[in-house]
């Protein structure tokens, strides 16, 4: 029984939220914009110092605090999501981003970024249930990572999508749009670009990124950098994250020009930008920009920087704001106006409206790793997978074996397989190579072959007693988060200690048996001589395909069901060693990726082979066109395998007639196409006037007249390295000029 005080306490306390519901910032007739200028105004400068403080991470660095007052729950806004919903509990996970990209497929993007948004806005509603406000618990994702790939052994090139700004740019927006989802009203989860930018590396090999000044050129900051951050802004994300680097001496988070003038004045963005995590502190411990707390939040809420992401700080740089402002330094109606796009992002994913209003309140757990959500996850595994060698046809396999070696680091490695960021590992769900390719032969010979990745410990005697007398070895080599991760550069191309010696002993002691090399890797590992060996017929490249791993591919090897027949290419250029790119930490685009690079690599930019072959029948498309119009290529091909299969669509342009220094070669178009045996497929593509535009110093972007070269195909034209498909060139002419926005 409760006492008759008890009992008035409760009435009180139901009379002030009562009360508190009626707040204008809770009527949902009334605009956003009046809804959020009704909160604020509410709020103290001290409470507004605190929910700008506190974006995590840890105990003590987040959520951001409860107003009781206004019966304002704490947030979380500390999330990881870029394929599965990160460190939060049980969840799907599908596979490492970078494996994502050379799907080639938007559309797939898209349904992987709806599946992560479901299961995250699912758990959300279950730990706000039971009162959890802790890491990754919340609705606001720190992801997509959209930065450029442009060094092969920088860690976090598995978290990109690879080296194109346009290929990265698609793949951002459909990863915003699925993930935010498309009711009206609300956003289901909400995404967070980042790292803006001018960030790929180094981590920690030669210098620290958390102290490194990127030194860009504008020409490369525009044509590289900054375009796909452009089309995550243009596609409604709510947040970006400014990154732990400095351009041209300023830190990113205190940068004015980039927060501000770029990104709010030019794109018209009005979503809050969210530090990385310890960026701010390192403006004083590491950049040694500023020293002390009250200059560090002074130039940062200037420059545009929203939320601190600290380093579960109990005394983050943001809990300064009311000091800096009593002294002067910081304007009072800033602060108000850096608050507001927090409170906006709340209110569109329904945190004060009535739960009845939002469709997202209907989910549950019985999304999370539901049978649908794991049939996607091998799909896209399968859809990732780049097959760079087939000699002989030796895939698809056409028969059981008696006897087979399945051996390597990454054979069994479950751990190893998913990446970095990912989803918790369910057993029940995952499946390794060993798991899923042992169903190939009556008997199997498995050895590792090597302690770990690092493969410093290494059994030749077990690799020699595992390939003996076999009909078949399938090699699985490649690094994992061990080797490359965050804050986990690689020192050279090299696969790993003994794992080419591992590969040499196969092809010594196997006697002439059918070699399949299968790689889990980011970046590229130098694979000339396996290449080169007419006695390893086939490469796989599969990257980190999670927990569907086992299953893709033994669906893939034999060809088993809709969507098994490889179709992958490849979002990076794969360079013969690292002696053809310039040095990590110099940021000219000279030499780098497809678009800048003179050399022969060792697979280029968007290659892939199939079990089908393509042929590219016809394109057509006007001779000329009005400056600021846009082109449409219309095109046919065939499917000339008696197998189904699926191609990637690639369309470049470049400028024969500028004198601007423009990329020799720039993707504007994409797609991935199912074809069934002996059919054709008509396909269409839209150029649009902003991949035409060349960037001038004195002008910014400008579609300038002349001829703009034109091709479509399976590949890029003009590589030694082809794939059997053809690629059809031509030309067409821009009439006058037209200065765009200076983006």
């Amino acid at each position: 029984m409760i006492t008759a005080c008890q009992a008035i306490f409760l009435i009180f306390l139901q009379m002030e939220v009562v009360v508190s519901d009626a707040y204008p910032f809770r009527n949902v007739s009334l605009s956003w914009d009046e809804r959020v200028d009704d909160l604020v105004k509410r709020l103290t400068l001290e409470e507004i110092m605190f929910q700008m403080a506190k974006g995590g991470a840890g105990s003590t660095g987040g959520p951001a605090p409860a107003i009781d007052r206004l019966n304002i729950q704490p947030y979380q806004w500390n999330t990881e999501c870029a394929r599965g919903d990160t460190d939060a509990g049980n969840a799907t996970a599908f596979p490492q981003v970078l494996g994502l990209a050379a799907a080639f497929s938007p559309s797939l993007m898209r349904n992987i970024s709806e599946a992560v948004g479901i299961e995250v806005r699912a758990k959300n509603l279950e730990y706000t249930r039971f009162g959890y406000y802790g890491d990754h618990s919340g609705l606001s994702c720190l992801s997509p990572v959209i930065n450029i790939m442009r060094h092969p052994l920088w860690g976090r090139s598995q978290e990109t999508f690879g080296e194109d700004p346009y290929l990265t740019g698609v793949y951002a927006a459909n990863f915003v749009q699925g993930l935010q989802g498309d009711d009206p009203r609300y956003i289901r989860a909400n995404a967070g670009c980042k790292h803006f930018d001018v960030h790929g590396g180094p981590e920690n090999i030669p210098a620290s990124r958390f102290s490194f000044d990127a030194k860009v050129s504008e020409r490369d900051w525009r044509l590289t950098f900054l375009p796909a951050f452009k089309s995550c802004v243009d596609a409604g994300t709510y947040s970006l994250m400014c990154s732990y680097n400095s351009i041209n001496g300023i830190p990113s988070c205190a940068n004015g020009k980039l927060l501000t003038d770029i990104l709010r004045k030019e794109w018209g963005f009005t979503g809050y930008v969210v530090s990385d995590q310890v960026a701010i502190e390192n403006i004083i411990s590491w950049h040694k920009y500023l020293n002390n707390s009250v200059d560090t939040v002074t130039a940062c809420v200037n420059a545009g920087c929203n939320l601190e992401l600290s380093w579960n700080n109990p005394q983050p740089v943001y809990l300064s704001i009311v000091d800096a402002v009593k002294q002067g330094k910081l304007s009072e109606d800033i602060v108000i106006e850096r608050v507001k796009p927090l409170f906006y992002t709340r209110m569109r994913l329904g945190e004060f409206d009535p739960p009845a209003m939002n469709p997202y309140t209907q989910y549950n757990l019985s999304y999370i790793q539901s049978p649908g959500h794991r049939q996607l996850a091998v799909n896209a595994a399968m859809k990732s997978f780049v097959l760079l060698k087939n000699s002989d046809n030796l895939l698809p396999l056409k028969k059981t074996f008696k006897y087979i070696a399945i051996v390597g680091p990454m054979a069994d490695n479950l751990e190893q397989l998913f990446g970095d960021y990912h989803a918790k590992i369910d057993p029940r769900y995952s499946m390794t190579p060993l798991q899923g390719l042992s169903n190939l032969a009556a008997k199997v010979n498995y050895t590792a072959g090597c302690k770990d990745n690092r493969c410093t410990n290494y059994s030749v005697s077990d690799i020699q007693n595992a390939v003996r007398g076999t009909q078949l070895v399938i090699v699985c080599l490649g690094t994992g988060d061990e080797l490359e991760s965050e804050d986990r550069d690689r020192a050279n191309m090299e696969l790993p200690s003994n794992q080419t010696q591992l590969m040499y002993d196969v092809i010594k002691y196997s006697s002439g048996t059918p070699i399949i090399l299968i790689l889990f890797n980011a970046g590229p590992v130098n694979i000339i001589m396996f290449d080169e060996d007419i006695r390893v017929p086939t490469i796989l490249e599969c990257f980190y395909p999670a927990q569907a791993t086992g299953e893709a591919l033994y669906r893939v090897l034999t060809m088993q069901g809709p969507g098994s027949n490889p179709a992958g290419r490849l979002p990076y250029t794969w360079y013969r060693t690292a002696d053809q790119i310039p040095n990590m930490t110099d940021y000219s685009m000279t030499g780098r990726t497809y678009r800048y690079f003179k050399g022969d690599p060792l697979y280029p930019f968007g290659y892939g082979l199939s079990y089908a072959e393509f042929h590219y029948d016809s394109i057509n498309f006007v001779g000329s066109i009005q400056a600021g119009d846009s082109l449409v290529v219309n095109g046919e091909m065939t499917n000339l395998a008696g197998i189904d299969g699926e191609e990637v669509v690639q369309v470049y342009i470049w400028w024969p007639d500028t004198r601007e220094q423009m990329p020799q070669r720039q993707l504007a178009g994409f797609d991935r196409f199912f074809l069934p045996r002996f059919s054709s497929l008509q396909f269409k593509f839209t150029i649009q006037p902003e991949t035409m535009a060349v960037w001038t110093d004195d002008k910014g972007f400008v579609i300038q007249p002349g001829r703009i070269g034109l091709s479509v195909g399976g590949q890029q034209p003009g590589q030694k390295k082809t794939v059997p498909s053809n690629v059809i060139t031509g030309e067409f002419v821009i009439r006058g000029s037209k200065v765009l926005s200076r983006f």
